[in-house]
């Protein structure tokens, strides 16, 4: 009984759920990106290999929302899929007048 007296003085704060936990969209942030990764399992046998690109915009959509923990996207498999560092015009003009 003392709790339900207790319940109502604790105040709740959300915070950004722990890695490995995966809470539902309840407000549909990501719902467009969930579809185009389901979409694109469903064609293409439900290998997510294929799906590469919709899965990392689909988890991106989720860190940028607060619905997972943010990590970089290297630390989720991605590191091939990341646009390579520019290269400096300088370091180029520097080895071809070598």
């Amino acid at each position: 009984m003392s709790t339900a007296m207790n319940f109502g003085s604790k105040s709740f704060k959300p915070r950004a759920p722990d890695k490995g936990s995966f809470p539902l969209d309840h407000f549909g942030e990501c719902k467009s990106f969930k579809e185009t990764f389901m979409k694109c399992l469903r064609e293409n046998s439900f290998d997510n290999s294929s799906c590469r690109m919709q899965s990392k915009d689909y988890l991106q959509c989720r860190m940028d929302h607060q619905l997972m923990a943010k990590e970089p996207l290297e630390k989720l498999g991605f590191k091939n899929q990341m646009d390579p560092p520019p290269h400096s015009q300088t370091h180029t003009e520097s080895q071809s007048s070598s």
